[in-house]
């Protein structure tokens, strides 16, 4: 009988496994007490409990206060609530919004919307190393601008935006700043209010914690953000989306933000060693470069071009159950356009070529990967890279 094939995980970007101490917190409220938050008998009162701590565990590890956290499905359902409402409740101010071509098609996607219904959207480029032009933006900001949203890390490269700038450049022009942080909280130091952050969005399963819950971070102090409701039915979380809470996930997910909180220090500095560690090994084969700022990146996150390596037949050659090797999880960009045939558009909008964004692969780390692991994924890498060039050449 065959054994199954080990299996080593390099798509941390595109989720996380749940951290079993996460899985452990939220276990009673599938099994015993799986009241309804909203209940106002002492069952209910329990998990109502439950989520009012785990809304403080959110709350503190990025600065905010419990009333400014808001509950959601994800980061993508986050960004529709805060892009919409925003457009919709701060008309009278203008119908100008401003993004990056860059962004997660979870922003992209809602700004192309909003621009068949007459709004005007100004995307901005980047450089070749995926940082935004401070001036640039200065020079799009207009007296009618009402929200600029630049995301935190970038999903595919790990490029990190200078937030803090960018916040003040729009404040001055009595825009809204949001931030999409999916890939940033949890993983590095965020403040909402040395940030000046408005609206910050992210997803639990980025952080070890379950799919289908998230975040909206919605200011409430200085600067007071208000929105519209997205969903009626029974006034749920502040208002803003009605529908019983997912307590088990909410629990999970603010168990992951008190873990993430206090391991982040030993978390960066492992992992980095790790992603220093591959990628040096990675660029020693020939031909071979990173994608993107190296110094102004996330940690976790390595982007590779192997010239003349398809990423697709990559991907498959080292996933391949047909031989002895370990199975291996990588990717070529984000998990939610995996469908798409079209090259990366992060990478393009650095300015790669096609031919070259068809030849990147990201590899995203996380806490529970080792470096025996990594010196087995280098050399497949280099052997199918190796292979794969000899077809061509």
């Amino acid at each position: 009988m065959k054994t199954e094939k080990r299996l080593i995980y390099l798509d941390n970007n595109s989720t996380t496994p749940v951290d079993k101490r996460v899985f452990e917190v939220m276990t009673p409220f599938f099994l015993d007490n799986f009241a309804n938050a909203n209940s106002t008998h002492q069952f209910g009162v329990g998990a109502y409990e439950a989520v009012k701590k785990a809304r403080n565990q959110v709350a503190d590890l990025i600065g905010a206060e419990t009333n400014e956290i808001v509950f959601t499905s994800g980061a993508t359902e986050a960004i529709n609530i805060s892009i919409k409402g925003i457009i919709e409740n701060y008309s009278d101010k203008g119908k100008h919004i401003i993004t990056v071509l860059t962004e997660h098609s979870a922003v992209l996607d809602t700004c192309k919307h909003l621009e068949k219904k007459g709004y005007e959207v100004t995307y901005l480029k980047v450089k070749s190393d995926g940082l935004i032009n401070l001036d640039e933006l200065k020079n799009s900001l207009r007296e009618d601008t009402v929200l600029v949203s630049i995301m935190y890390a970038n999903n595919e490269t790990g490029v990190l935006q200078p937030i803090k700038e960018i916040s003040e450049l729009a404040h001055n022009v009595g825009a809204f700043f949001m931030s999409d942080a999916t890939q940033a909280v949890g993983k590095i130091e965020i403040n909402v209010d040395d940030l000046g952050i408005d609206l910050l969005c992210f997803s639990g399963h980025k952080i070890y914690a379950p799919k289908g819950v998230g975040v909206l971070y919605v200011r409430q102090r200085q600067n007071k953000v208000k929105l519209p409701a997205l969903f009626h039915g029974g006034g749920h979380e502040r208002g803003l989306r009605s529908g019983t809470l997912n307590v088990p996930g909410i629990v999970g997910l603010g168990k992951a933000c008190e873990l993430a909180k206090e391991e982040m220090k030993s978390n960066h500095r492992k992992i980095e060693s790790m992603r220093d560690h591959i990628e040096s090994k990675l660029l020693s084969i020939s031909d071979t470069f990173i994608n993107g700022n190296v110094s102004q990146r996330l940690y976790n996150v390595t982007n590779v071009c192997f010239v003349g390596a398809d990423s697709e037949a990559l991907i498959m050659g080292l996933s391949n159950l047909e031989n002895d090797s370990p199975l291996i999880a990588v990717s070529n960009g984000s998990a939610c356009t995996s469908t798409s045939i079209e090259p990366s558009h992060v990478l393009t909008a650095m300015g790669l070529d096609e031919n070259k964004a068809f030849n990147s692969i990201r590899i995203s780390l996380g806490k529970f990967n080792t470096f025996e692991e990594l010196d087995i994924v280098t050399n497949e890498i280099k052997n199918v890279v190796e292979n794969l060039r000899s077809m061509i050449f």
